[in-house]
């Protein structure tokens, strides 16, 4: 049988799997690098933008699982 311990490590690494995913395809879909626009020009805002999207996806994740 599978014990709650590891169903809730399988619910975690899937929803890191998706999330990983969706940063991807969030970097891909864009016309510059959002890490080098973070990481070397200082990019503010477009930081804040993507915490928000970090934080809903994260939302909507755990939503989904539960």
């Amino acid at each position: 049988m599978i014990t709650q311990l590891e169903i809730t490590i399988i619910y975690a690494l899937l929803g890191l799997g998706v999330f990983i995913i969706a940063l991807v395809v969030l970097e891909v879909i864009t016309k510059f690098s959002i890490t080098k626009k973070i990481t070397q020009e200082g990019n503010i805002a477009l930081a804040i933008v993507l915490a928000s999207i970090i934080a809903s996806l994260g939302m909507i994740i755990s939503s989904a699982i539960s």
